[in-house]
């Protein structure tokens, strides 16, 4: 069996396309694309929600890459499978699709608390890897709206933020599935059996064998490439996403760098700029690595930061556990204070933090999870006004800790020490957010004499959560705050000065 025969037909949805693209302002090139423009709200918004909520919350084990694992013999999933759940050819990943209920799904509870958390803009993961969509897909039986909980997740949610005053996003990392189930070929399993492929695929084999986040996976070589069926089902697939719940931003895992993507990287681009025009939304696409050229959309990096200003906006996205995106049984959870001091170092290099959860098969929210958002909105709600609306100032800020560049560096930089300090302006108001504590005063260099900066600039100095005249004196050392005793509040603490 090829490995279209299963799809339904596309070629309305393909002349639809290129009717949305033929009536610009976008043409499907990147000379165009490069007109692009990122939209003010993401500029000033700064914060967002993502959500892994998938089939593989059901087996809460690993992580979300378990529908792939489990199929890989000799692996801990593959393991935990066969002792837990038997046979892959009697069950398989397709079976836990009756057990994501939904049954205590409330969107408009989960609304309330991303709003709680601070967040402007909320990011469902539509479709993952496995090929599952969580919202009401037409050109597939396979999807939540007609398969499980019988429900469009997605859709429903996408009401609930808006009706919470929030931006809706949502994310498609549907094009490593032509490759994601192929442990399930090399042994008797469900994986092979035809009835399946509008899930599974039929996959095909995974070159190179490695991990995603080294070089070699990232290989643009790989062999057999996608062919035209699986690109065309890709694409009409990501437009409906774009058409049936209007995302301002859709998120793109790393795969679609890929060469044989790239006239469909700009298709889909020109058709989701030209319909968020026709829309009166501002708009924009994630992408990671160098699937997309600069300019052209919102750089992404995947659990990873910058250590320098970069001139484009840009985006990490990351999660609350340093082991899964998806909900497993064995989370190790960060601090939140790591993800605050993350988020205004984040936001003092030109970027936006997207910060993911997980829910659990029946629609909760763990409670570790909607404490820790609740935390950082109880944060964001006394010192918001140097994250929100703000810009980078002349630089990122000082002191001694580095913060690894690249992806997968979000667990490896040391704790940050009273001494580092990150800066964002907004007007007149030039905000210093102290990463740590320092009883009794702060000296901040950047602001020495000579600085652009002088002392008889500032009109007042605060602290965000008191609102007390702080004493300052200027030298050549720097500019040195009086600190009161006691902090205004948890985690990082932000330093109002107030120019002329």
């Amino acid at each position: 069996m090829k490995r279209h025969e299963h799809q339904k037909d596309h070629s309305a949805a393909l002349a639809k396309i290129d009717a949305v693209i033929k009536q610009g302002p976008f043409a499907a090139n990147w000379e165009s694309l490069k007109g692009f423009t990122v939209p003010e709200w993401y500029l000033n918004d700064k914060f967002g929600i993502f959500i892994h909520w998938g089939l593989y919350c059901v087996p809460a084990f690993s992580n979300e890459w378990y529908p792939r694992n489990m199929y890989q013999q000799g692996s801990k999933e593959f393991d935990h499978h066969l002792k837990t759940y038997g046979k892959h050819k009697e069950f398989g990943y397709k079976d836990f699709i009756p057990m994501l209920t939904a049954k205590d799904y409330d969107p408009k509870a989960w609304a309330k608390l991303f709003k709680d958390a601070g967040a402007k803009f909320v990011m469902p993961v539509a479709e993952h890897h496995d090929g599952f969509p969580m919202y009401d897909s037409d050109f597939t039986d396979w999807c939540a709206a007609k398969m499980g909980p019988k429900r469009d997740l997605v859709g429903d949610l996408a009401n609930a933020v808006r009706a919470e005053g929030m931006v809706f996003s949502a994310s498609s990392h549907r094009a490593e599935n032509w490759w994601f189930y192929d442990g399930g070929l090399e042994f008797d399993s469900d994986v092979s059996d035809p009835a399946n492929a509008g899930l599974y695929g039929p996959p095909q084999p995974a070159s190179p064998k490695a991990s995603h986040s080294s070089e070699e996976w990232r290989s643009k070589t790989w062999s057999p490439v996608p062919d035209k069926a699986f690109l065309d089902d890709w694409l009409v697939r990501t437009c409906e996403i774009i058409d049936k719940y209007r995302p301002q931003v859709l998120w793109f895992d790393w795969w679609i760098e890929q060469e044989v993507f790239q006239p469909y990287l700009q298709k889909f681009a020109a058709y989701y700029y030209n319909r968020g025009a026709e829309w009166g939304l501002g708009v924009a696409i994630n992408h990671k690595h160098d699937s997309y050229p600069i300019g052209t959309t919102v750089f992404d990096i995947e659990r990873g930061q910058l250590n320098h200003i970069r001139e484009h906006f840009w985006q990490n996205d990351t999660s609350v556990s340093k082991n899964s995106w998806g909900y497993i049984s064995h989370h190790d959870y960060k601090p939140a204070q790591w993800i605050i001091q993350d988020l205004v170092d984040i936001v003092s290099k030109n970027g936006a933090l997207l910060l993911n959860i997980g829910p659990k098969p029946d629609g909760t929210i763990p409670q570790e999870e909607q404490a820790m958002l609740l935390e950082i909105g109880k944060w964001l709600s006394i010192n918001g006004e140097a994250i929100y609306n703000t810009r980078p100032w002349e630089v990122y800020g000082e002191g001694p800790t580095e913060v690894p560049e690249g992806s997968f560096t979000d667990t490896k930089r040391k704790d940050f020490s009273p001494k580092d300090i990150r800066f964002t302006q907004n007007g007149k108001n030039l905000y210093a957010t102290l990463l740590a504590w320092n009883k009794g005063s702060v000296t901040i260099q950047s602001l020495k004499e000579g600085s652009s900066v002088s002392a008889s600039d500032i009109k007042k100095i605060s602290l965000l959560g008191d609102g007390s005249a702080l004493e300052f004196t200027q030298s050549s050392k720097g500019l040195n705050i009086s600190l009161p005793e006691n902090p205004p509040c948890d985690h990082a603490f932000v330093l109002k000065l107030e120019l002329a």
